[in-house]
């Protein structure tokens, strides 16, 4: 049988998803690398981590499935938007890779904002703020003069990991519209925008369709990964709209909960919501838009929780089950690395308030993970007071998705009905991707109607709902009056770091 092979880039792991042409899953095989936080502020990775954790998991879903190289049929690769790396003229990276979440290059943004924002939005849909590349540009050309001057080609994340496979320099129309360099309306790089960071059209990849063959496996690549040397290479995307796709939402209307690194209310859509708090790309389905909110840090959160404070994810949540809704008064904000919908502000920080000497590491746990579900209610909140309608049922995704307790106390606190699908991972949705591009399944609806299994269903519980919304009313307050210190404080440390900023 002939297989489907969508590897996954996300914020901390990579993700290998097999299916065979009947959309069935044939493997699933997963590989950590790191994240470096060297400043205050900063969110880097390594392009070495990332090509070691695709030959290793690659090699590992052979070794778990049986399955061969020359069993596959086509390759897709998705990773998180706007997270890049800066490579000389012979494609090698010259410094670690700024991750999206990366809140370094707040002054340049600030500048961008103040002198260009209208301009910046009406090409790109976005104002700026530090997660896009735009401002990141500016920060390497102020801070990091040297190896500006020695930038000749620009990566994004599944790019650079893709021309490890083919030799082929090139990136996707969905990704190039993340990267405040793009003009969105005439779907080209922007001239205007290009010269506000300082470069050339020649330091950016060419711009195909997601569906594009864009090359082969190389037969250096073939030795490294165990691929079969010629297997054809779909251009891809992003993670986020390879997360809906595999969730089946293909059709206006549709919604997605995501509980992944980042956190996102996505509503599909027949046109752009441009929006001071929207994060607006097109869908892989052709003629629609999945605008949507963003909470910065979810999974992330909880990630950074566990590698704290230690624990197993199954016993944290176990333990968490026992404690009351609203954590006997112990709330929690996870702005980690600042907060995108609706503040759009990096100076925020995480915050633990109400403590008590009655709270156990269970009331803490509990908080993180209503936390993340409150600030997914002020995502929907915004997207209801912009006309967009939400819907009272969406297929929740994302690796935060998988704990029973977490989708509870999202689908109390958004008082909507869940709908968990056997995988939703944007690995699936890389392999569809695939499936479409060679002809294995006739159109993205196609693929949907093959592969996408669901589940279960949560629903919600009205009295909870109740008690979140008053307790939603706590966690804005606590926000308000703890803005204006956040952002004198991380301004004054900023400034006393001097040339670290």
């Amino acid at each position: 049988m002939n297989y489907l092979l969508g590897i996954d880039f996300g914020g901390g792991s990579s993700k290998a998803t097999l299916i065979d042409t009947a959309g069935n899953i044939a493997a699933e095989n997963t590989v950590e690398y790191p994240t470096y936080y060297p400043n205050l502020g900063w969110c880097e990775q390594s392009a070495q981590d990332w090509e070691r954790a695709m030959e290793k998991n690659i090699r590992e879903l052979f070794e778990k499935s049986g399955i061969r190289g020359n069993d596959i049929l086509a390759v897709a690769i998705d990773s998180a938007t706007h997270t890049w790396v800066m490579c000389d003229e012979n494609f090698k990276p010259l410094r670690p890779a700024i991750h999206w979440t990366d809140s370094r290059a707040h002054s340049q943004a600030d500048f961008l904002r103040r002198e260009y924002g209208d301009l910046i939005f009406e090409k790109s849909f976005h104002y700026p703020d530090t997660i896009w590349t735009l401002p990141q540009l500016l920060w390497v050309k102020e801070k990091e003069p040297e190896n500006f001057k020695k930038l000749r080609h620009i990566f994004f994340e599944k790019d650079y990991i893709r021309y490890r496979l083919t030799d082929v320099y090139c990136t996707d129309s969905i990704e190039a519209q993340g990267s405040m360099l793009f003009d969105c309306n005439a779907q080209k790089w922007s001239e205007e925008l290009l010269t506000l960071a300082g470069i050339s059209k020649e330091v950016l990849p060419p711009v195909g369709k997601p569906t594009d063959v864009i090359g082969k496996v190389t037969k250096q690549a073939a030795l490294r990964t165990g691929l079969a040397a010629g297997t054809p290479v779909i251009c891809g995307t992003t993670d986020t709209v390879l997360e809906v796709f595999a969730a089946g939402a293909v059709c206006a209307g549709d919604m997605t909960v995501k509980l992944a690194t980042a956190g996102r209310i996505c509503v599909i859509t027949d046109r752009p919501y441009p929006h001071r708090h929207l994060v607006n790309y097109s869908h892989v389905a052709e003629g629609l838009w999945y605008p949507g909110t963003a909470t910065k840090a979810a999974a992330g959160s909880y990630r950074w929780y566990r590698d704290t404070f230690g624990g197993a994810y199954e016993a944290l949540n176990e333990a968490a089950k026992a404690v009351p809704i609203g954590s006997e008064g112990l709330i929690y904000h996870p702005y980690l690395n600042g907060e995108l919908t609706p503040y759009g502000d990096p100076m925020l920080c995480g915050s633990f308030v109400g403590m008590r000497a009655t709270h156990t590491k269970a009331h803490f746990t509990r908080s993180v993970l209503e936390g993340v579900a409150l600030s997914l209610l002020h995502s929907k909140k915004t997207l209801e007071a912009m006309g967009i309608p939400c819907k009272t049922r969406a297929t929740i995704i994302g690796g935060g998705a998988k704990g029973e307790l977490w989708r509870q106390i999202t689908a109390d606190c958004l008082g909507m009905e869940l709908v968990k699908t056997k995988s939703s991972d944007s690995s699936l949705g890389a392999a569809m991707l695939a499936g479409v591009a060679v002809g294995v399944f006739s159109s993205c609806s196609d693929a949907v109607k093959a592969c996408i299994r669901q589940e279960s269903v949560t629903l919600p519980n009205p009295e909870n709902t109740e008690k979140y919304a008053k307790l939603f009313e706590e966690y804005v307050s606590i926000h308000d009056a703890l803005a204006p210190i956040y952002r004198s404080r991380q301004r004054a440390i900023t400034a006393s770091n001097g040339a670290e900023e």
